[in-house]
C-alpha cells in the first residue's frame, strides 16, 4: 500500500533556521497572487489570511466545507537504518510499538528535565524507516538531538526543504480528494502513497483543526501542481490565522505556548502521548516523578462569559489571588465568544465550571473554567 515515496524528491540541501532571513514556501508566488497577508512564523514568511476572505470566512470554510493550508514550513526528517524505529522509540515519548507500518503517531521530544523540545508526527514506514514532521523552528534541534544519539548504522537526515505539506481540512475534504482521484477512505492516522498529475505524494489522515482532513506530503518542486488542483476542485485557501482559531477551539497545544521546555506533557495534559510503560525515552525519569507527585499546574480551558478577546500571557485570578496565566487566547468564530487556554495552579482546587477572571489589558474579565474542546470535533 505504501512505499518509500518520501525519498523520491530531489534533495535541495540542508536548512538552518538560525539565519535572520525568512524562508519562503514553494507556493509563495501563489500566495502573493491570491492577495495573502504574509507574516513571519517559525522563521518562515507564511500566509496569515487571504484577500476576500479573512480569518472568519476561512475558519467557516473549514468548519462547513473544505480549506487548504500551506504548512510547508513544518519540518521533515527521516531516520533510516536497521532498528531505526526502535531507536526513535527509545528517544521520543509515545510508543511506536502501538502502531503498525502505514500508521502515523503524535509524539513528543523531551529533554532530561521533562520539558518539551517539540511535538511532532512520526510516520512509521517499517522497522528501519521512520519519517518525522516536527515544527518549523524546532526541526534543526530535533534532528541534532536524534543524530547525536543515533548508533552506528542509523542515519538522521534533515529534509526540511525537500517536501511541501498541504493540509486539506473540513467535512468536504474527502470528496475533494476523491474528485481528484486521490485516496480518501483510509483510517484516521494512517497514510498511503498516491499520484496526482504524475506527482508522487503521501496522503495522511491527519490534521490540526478537529475536522475530517488530510495532510499531503509533496515534493517541494511539485507543490504548485497539487495546490492548483486543490483550488481548482473548489477547496478554499486558508492562512495560519484560521489554523490558529481552529486549533484553539479544539484545545490543541501549540509548541512555544502550551508546550515548552518549561511546560511538561504532564502539565499540558498531553500524557496520553507518553508511553509510560516503555523502558526508555528522553525525560522518562522526570516525567514519571512528576506524574506520581502530581503537577503543580495544569492546562485548562477558559470561556469568557462576557465580551473580550484574551491573548497569551495574561494573568488569571481567583478573587485577589493570581492562580495562573493564559498560554493562548482568541475569539472563537464558532462559539462567538472569547476563549483561552491557560496554566492554572492545582493548589487552589479549582474545578471545571468555576469562575475566574482574566486580566485583559488592565480590565478583569470573567471566564468559566471548561474542559476542551470548546467545539465538538468531527474527526473520524
Amino acid at each position: 500500500m505504501f512505499t518509500a515515496t518520501l525519498t523520491s524528491a530531489k534533495v535541495t540541501g540542508k536548512l538552518s533556521l538560525m539565519s535572520a532571513e525568512l524562508f519562503r514556501s514553494p507556493l509563495h508566488e501563489r500566495h502573493v497572487a491570491l492577495g495573502a497577508k504574509l507574516a513571519p512564523f517559525g522563521g518562515w514568511e507564511m500566509p496569515l489570511e487571504y484577500a476576500g476572505g479573512g480569518v472568519l470566512k476561512e475558519h467557516a470554510a473549514v468548519r462547513g466545507a473544505a480549506g487548504v493550508f500551506d504548512v510547508s514550513h513544518l519540518g521533515k526528517a527521516r531516520v533510516l537504518g536497521v532498528g531505526a524505529a526502535d531507536f526513535v522509540n527509545s528517544c521520543l515519548t509515545n510508543d511506536l510499538g502501538r502502531i503498525a507500518p502505514g500508521k502515523a503517531q503524535y509524539t513528543l521530544c523531551c529533554d532530561s528535565s521533562g520539558g518539551v523540545v517539540d511535538d511532532l508526527i512520526a510516520y512509521l514506514y517499517g522497522p528501519d524507516d521512520v519519517f518525522l514532521i516536527p515544527n518549523a523552528a524546532n526541526t534543526t534541534e530535533v534532528v541534532r538531538r536524534l543524530a547525536a544519539a543515533a548508533p552506528a548504522g542509523i542515519h538522521v537526515t534533515d529534509l526540511h526543504r525537500d517536501f511541501a505539506i498541504l493540509a486539506v481540512q473540513g467535512p468536504s475534504s474527502a470528496s475533494a480528494l476523491a474528485a481528484l482521484g486521490l485516496p480518501a477512505d483510509h483510517d484516521y492516522m494512517s497514510f498511503t502513497d498516491a499520484t496526482l498529475s504524475g506527482v508522487p505524494l503521501v496522503v495522511c489522515r491527519t490534521g490540526y483543526t478537529g475536522e475530517h482532513g488530510y495532510e499531503l506530503v509533496v515534493p517541494w518542486d511539485a507543490a504548485a501542481t497539487v495546490w492548483d488542483a486543490l483550488i481548482g476542485a473548489g477547496v478554499r485557501p486558508c492562512g495560519l490565522g484560521a489554523r490558529d482559531t481552529l486549533r484553539t477551539e479544539m484545545g490543541y497545544p501549540l509548541h512555544g505556548q502550551e508546550l515548552t521546555l518549561d511546560i511538561s506533557p504532564v502539565q499540558a495534559r498531553s500524557g496520553w502521548a507518553v508511553g509510560w510503560s516503555k523502558p526508555a525515552f528522553w525525560g522518562r525519569d522526570a516525567l514519571l516523578a512528576e506524574k506520581a507527585a502530581g503537577p503543580r499546574r495544569t492546562l485548562r480551558g477558559l470561556e469568557l462569559t462576557g465580551r473580550g478577546i484574551p491573548r497569551g500571557h495574561m494573568p488569571i485570578f481567583s478573587g485577589d489571588d493570581q492562580v495562573g496565566e493564559t498560554t493562548s487566547g482568541t475569539f472563537s468564530p464558532t462559539k462567538k465568544a472569547g476563549i483561552a487556554l491557560g496554566l492554572i495552579d492545582t493548589a487552589p482546587g479549582l474545578a471545571d465550571g468555576d469562575l475566574v477572571q482574566i486580566d485583559i489589558r488592565g480590565r478583569r474579565t470573567e471566564a468559566r473554567l471548561v474542559k476542551p474542546p470548546f467545539v465538538q470535533p468531527s474527526v473520524r
